[in-house]
């Protein structure tokens, strides 16, 4: 201790000198110095850093400041007073006090408050000019940073105010810290999330309601803007402002840094609003080995970006709309531990062959582009912890090379395409907890396997995919297991009990398995489940061993055949979201709300779709703490009461359309400031869309769609900042659409089916996440508007049904729709000759071009746009040969010529390449002759062979956020499926001048449901090939020059409902059995030869002269639609085409096969 004093003492005495001659003054400061080395050396390794709790007292001047700060500072959790910040002791030593650093002189460097939930003012720590580090992350400040004098600690090194709540402009002062090493000012936003949730009690889980749009970006940087703020941190190595908006500059910010910041080792600027692409120059930080830019949209990589990434130890570049291909070298770095590339749904690659001792430790590619198999090499990934693949379109089997990663923790490969068996060996990988297969195309049985009382699995999901057998006994011996999702598979029949020996299970779902409950079950000694899912389980009553689940939170009834009253005891005051949609259920009329067994403050979600309820359930007037409430396809009629109103949650989305609602849009909407979400489509509601709604800031969605709605649409709508979501469709809004020029974060915009007129306004180019703009069937008059090309995001655009005129040419020739996937401009005045340039040609996935006026050739570019699922251009002028080399689209499942100006035989087909997912060809009304060729038909591969699993399979083609429709003519009436089922498959080559013998190999198109060949001059007897075409719903063959004998062996075709021969040269007896005899006179007139019901000329009567076919039949085919109504119940339960004249009986009975006949374009939302 003696030394200390007397090193210290030598050193007050080194920095304050007594007079001396100076070479007195240089031998006494070499002895000092000498001596302070020997003195000091065991003290530096005594105390590590050097600036830690010394035995010297803090100085008065580092002390007052201190206490200062806690009389300033008090806890808040919530952004109230709790209490006052207490943490220090007077009394004591400041140096010692928690978060408190001093240096060996007794001058404060550091101080650490970080995540103690504190608020108020801190200036007085601008008084320690010593100060070096600064922590006070993790707070609740809830202010400004202006009133702050950063400039004042010029010796600062580290400065971290993250996550604090801190908003409004970054203070220039900062810049100023010439000495900064590292500075933190990210995710401000997260504080304010901590306000924004809701903890549940039963399982420590946050609910997080939507952030308004001003606190997801709270910090901004604009006067200083960013590089004004970087330009003197030259000696920065660690820069965090994610969460920052720096839009201002967000063009520049890349060369900026890399011009500045050449010490840089870390970059995180995740949720700036930045632009791309990537800059080139990130080479010149060779030190960079953390790179951090999530959540912006820089849509492209630069060339140099493998070598860029060379150096990098960490990357992460998650939803930055990146689109190509990845560059697969990245994966393969020697030095690269983490990557997350997630969330870039249009990004592509492939994983590569990866050598022995990789270093990745964490690979996330979930939600990308990503396709291939998974390598078996995968397996030399000794290190790996994370690997999550999920929602890619990976196929083939699991490598069973995994088993080789003993350090995996979590592995997610669900929702691919993934095949074969699940290895049981995944199941023993030591260091597993996390394991997920659920939808994929996994089969067969998952075998027995060891040592399951040792496994670490906690989660388990193989949902969803063709497993079979039961289930292994293994699994219900995990001891750590707390989540199962075993759903949606065939495995054998199982009993409920069987799952009540996985101790530690907090999770079960079930749903759409064969389950055995045992009609006493309440005794059932199941573990406190804290979510369980039943859906689609065949229950007939509400299981009653749930009465005894106390701490349910999560429950799932959902689509079963439970009826009647719902028990009180249902009601559990744990639930946070109850589903009991699909059954048909009531409740009590009164409930005893005083009861315990009533009250539910947790419930946060309820969903009572389709269950039959005719009023809004009485028992919802009290429940203030619901934030999401679906009551959708019900018969509910009458106004929306007022006490939907009575939420107390910071968010509340109300989902009641498809009921009978009736009155206009309620005005009490406008006092509910929580309102996220509000849907309303398809009732009654009549009226106009109050003025007042502009001022809900926090409302992300609104859907009005298929009412009886009138007037102007208010220009508020186009004001509000938050909203993401607009749907007016079907209505009868007038006036012009109105200007969005604050509306920057709206994504769907739906305003078709009105009578909105003008032009489009301009401001949409303000929108820039728009991915949707639906304009269709309304009056507006405009050209083609190439200035959307300013959206970086629009993927779906529609202008059909209106009045735009004028040619669709792009002077610049330059693709300017990046990410358009869907034009639909049909039925418009669009003339001259179709130039597709200005289009991404891979991008492209539905052209609909139909009903204009455009002519000459057929552009070659399509032969580019190798994603093209759905061609539609007919009813124009198109001249042109039938163009086979759309054979080369390996997509194309919708063709659409009908009415143009084609011409010529049909040949020049490639039989091997084919077109081998077509399964719509409309061809009709056109100039095309010659014999029907057998290579035309044999390439029409995806007509001709259809899996059951296919057949089985409800899938429309098109995407969630659109789906096509298609409009299928059969004479002369039309028949419109605003969904188009992928089994769909229909040949029309009606109108047009082919003849000679219909080819017996039309046997092959053995899928084909729809077939009119009429208006030919097809001759020879009618096909007995026709017979194998066990699927067809619909033949017409009219109008050509068949004769001879109907053949009797097509009543085999059961599902034919409707059939055409009607003017040909065919004679004697009608077929009299099955389908036939539900057929009327119109499907044999105009065959003067034809004898027998239903036609009253019997056999012994033939040979009356033939009268001319008519020129048009329409209305006798109009007036035979209840004859095809009997065809139709009586043969047909399970049709995909329904009619094709269009009738839709079995989707009035709910069968969601059959859509839509052409309804008027007011009726058209009754005709659902």
């Amino acid at each position: 201790m003696e030394t200390t004093h007397l090193c210290i003492n030598m050193l007050y005495a080194r920095h304050n000198p007594p007079s001396h001659p100076p070479n007195m003054n240089t031998l006494h400061s070499l002895i000092s110095s000498l001596f302070l080395s020997s003195c000091f050396l065991p003290l530096l390794l005594s105390f590590s850093p050097p600036q830690t709790h010394l035995p010297m007292q803090c100085l008065d001047d580092q002390r007052a400041p201190l206490l200062q700060l806690q009389h300033h500072l008090y806890y808040a959790p919530n952004f109230t007073f709790s209490s006052k910040f207490d943490l220090w002791d007077p009394n004591t030593d400041c140096c010692s006090w928690e978060g408190v650093t001093c240096d060996a002189y007794g001058h404060v460097v550091g101080i650490g408050l970080s995540y103690k939930n504190l608020s108020g003012s801190f200036h007085s720590i601008f008084d320690l000019h010593h100060l070096q580090h600064l922590n006070l992350a993790g707070n609740n400040f809830n202010t400004t940073l202006f009133s702050y004098g950063f400039d004042k600690l010029q010796n600062l090194t580290h400065l971290n105010l993250s996550s604090s709540c801190f908003h409004g402009q970054i203070p220039v002062e900062i810049s100023f810290l010439k000495r900064l090493v590292s500075l933190d000012l990210s995710n401000q936003y997260s504080c304010y999330l901590r306000y924004y949730t809701i903890l549940d009690p039963y399982r420590g889980v946050y609910y997080y309601d939507p952030l308004p749009y001003e606190l997801q970006q709270p910090l901004k940087l604009e006067n200083p803007n960013f590089k004004t703020l970087i330009k003197n941190l030259r000696f920065l190595t660690e820069l965090y402002l994610d969460g920052v908006n720096i839009s201002s500059q967000s063009a520049k910010w890349c060369e900026t840094t890399s011009l500045v910041l050449s010490n840089l080792r870390v970059l995180s600027l995740s949720n700036c609003g930045l632009k791309g692409p990537l800059c080139s120059s990130l080479s010149r930080l060779s030190f960079l080995s953390k790179l951090i830019l999530d959540w912006n949209p820089i849509s492209y990589l630069p060339p140099n970006f493998l070598e860029i990434s060379s150096r990098l130890v960490s990357l992460s570049l998650r939803y930055c709309n990146l689109r190509g291909h990845f560059p697969t070298g990245i994966l393969l770095s020697p030095k690269i531990q983490s990557i997350d590339i997630s969330l870039n749904f249009q990004l592509m690659g492939q994983l590569p062959e990866f050598p022995a001792n990789n270093a990745l430790q964490s690979l996330s590619l979930f939600y990308t582009n990503f396709s291939g198999k998974l390598p078996q090499s995968i397996g030399n990934l000794k290190f790996l912890t994370n690997l999550k693949l999920f929602s890619c379109n990976f196929f083939g089997p699991i490598p069973s090379s995994i088993a080789n990663l003993s350090h995996l923790v979590n592995l997610d490969l669900s929702s691919n395409k993934l095949s074969g068996s699940i290895h049981s060996s995944l199941f023993t990988l030591p260091s597993l907890k996390i394991l997920h297969l659920g939808d994929n195309q996994l089969v067969g049985k998952i075998n027995e396997f060891p040592n399951a009382s040792s496994s670490l699995i906690q989660a388990l999901d193989v949902s969803n995919n063709s497993l079979t057998g039961p289930i292994p006994k293994s699994i219900l011996q995990l001891p750590r297991l707390e989540r199962l999702y075993i759903g949606e598979n065939s495995f054998s029949s199982m009993k409920l009990d069987m799952f009540v020996q996985i101790k530690n299970l907090k999770r079960l779902y079930l749903s759409n398995v064969s389950l055995l409950i045992e009609s006493d079950n309440k005794s059932l000694t199941f573990p406190q489940l804290e979510g369980l899912e039943l859906r689609s389980c065949n229950l007939t009553e509400f299981p009653e061993f749930i009465k005894r689940q106390d701490k349910l939170v999560d429950l799932d009834l959902s689509n079963n055949h439970i009826h009647g009253v719902v028990p009180n005891w249902l009601w559990k005051s744990s639930l946070s979201s109850l589903h009991l949609s699909f059954n048909v259920i009531d409740f009590p009329k009164q409930l005893t709300l005083s009861d315990s067994n009533f009250s539910f403050p947790m419930l946060r979600e309820l969903s009572l779709e389709s269950c039959n309820l005719s009023a809004f359930p009485e028992f919802l007037k009290s429940q203030e703490n619901i934030g999401h409430l679906e009551l959708s396809n019900n018969k509910i009629s009458g106004a929306i009461p007022n006490w939907s109103s009575t939420s107390s949650q910071d968010s509340f989305y109300f989902d009641a359309s498809y009921n009978n609602l009736s009155g206009p849009i309620p005005n009490w909407l406008c006092n509910m400031s929580q309102l996220s979400g509000f849907d309303a489509s398809y009732n009654n509601l009549s009226g106009s869309i109050p003025n007042c709604l502009g001022n809900m800031s926090q409302l992300l969605s609104f859907d009005v769609s298929y009412n009886n709605l009138r007037g102007p649409i208010p220009n508020c709508l186009g004001n509000m900042s938050a909203l993401m979501r607009l749907g007016l469709q079907g209505n009868n809004f007038s006036g012009m659409i109105p200007k969005f020029s604050k509306a920057t974060q709206l994504h769907f915009l739906k305003v078709s089916e009105n009578r909105l007129e003008g032009k489009l306004p301009r401001s949409l180019a303000k929108c820039t996440q728009l991915k949707v703009l639906d304009v269709g069937s309304n009056m507006i008059n405009d050209t083609f508007p190439f200035w959307l090309e300013k959206l970086p995001a629009l993927q779906v655009l529609i202008l059909r049904e209106n009045r735009f005129y004028g040619q669709i040419k792009h002077f610049k020739h330059k693709s300017i729709f990046p990410t358009l996937d869907v034009l639909d401009i049909a039925s418009n005045q669009f003339s001259g000759e179709l130039s597709i340039d200005f289009l991404q040609p891979t991008r492209l996935r539905s052209l609909k071009i139909g009903g204009n006026k455009l002519e000459g050739k057929l552009s070659r570019s399509l032969a580019n746009c190798t994603a093209l699922e759905v061609l539609d251009l007919g009813n124009n002028m198109v001249h042109d040969t039938f163009p086979f080399w759309l054979e080369k689209l390996p997509s194309l499942k919708v063709l659409v010529f009908r009415a143009n100006r084609f011409y010529g035989t049909i040949s020049k087909i490639d039989t091997e390449r084919g077109f081998p997912k077509l399964r719509i060809l409309d061809i009709a009304s056109n100039n095309f002759s010659g014999d029907l060729s057998i290579e035309f038909l044999q390439s029409l591969k995806a007509m001709a062979t259809m899996t059951n699993d296919e057949k089985a399979k409800l899938d429309y083609i098109g995407e969630n956020y659109y789906q096509d429709s298609v409009t299928i003519v059969n004479k002369g009436i039309e028949m419109f499926y605003q969904k188009v089922l992928a089994i769909l498959t229909c040949l029309d080559l009606s109108n047009n001048s082919f003849h000679g013998r219909i080819p017996e190999e039309i046997q092959m198109l053995r899928s084909l449901r729809v077939m009119n060949l009429s208006n030919n001059g097809f001759s020879s007897e009618t096909p007995l090939a026709l017979q194998n075409l066990k699927d067809l719903e619909s033949l017409d063959l009219s109008r050509n020059k068949l004769s001879g004998k109907i053949p009797p062996q097509l009543t085999s075709l059961t599902f034919l409902a409707a059939l055409n021969l009607s003017y040909n040269q065919l004679e004697g007896s009608i077929p009299q059995s099955n389908q036939f005899i539900t057929f009327t006179n119109d499907s044999y007139r105009g065959n003067p030869k034809l004898c027998g019901l239903p036609l009253s000329r019997k056999c012994n009567e033939v040979g009356l002269p033939m009268p001319p076919p008519p020129v048009e039949d329409e209305d006798s085919w109009l007036n035979a639609l209840s004859t095809w109504k009997i065809a139709l119940i009586g043969y047909a339960s399970g049709l995909v085409v329904g009619l094709c004249i269009g009738y839709t009986v079995l989707n009035e009975l709910g069968n969601k096969w059959v859509y839509k006949f052409k309804c008027g374009k007011r009726n058209r939302r009754r005709c659902r």
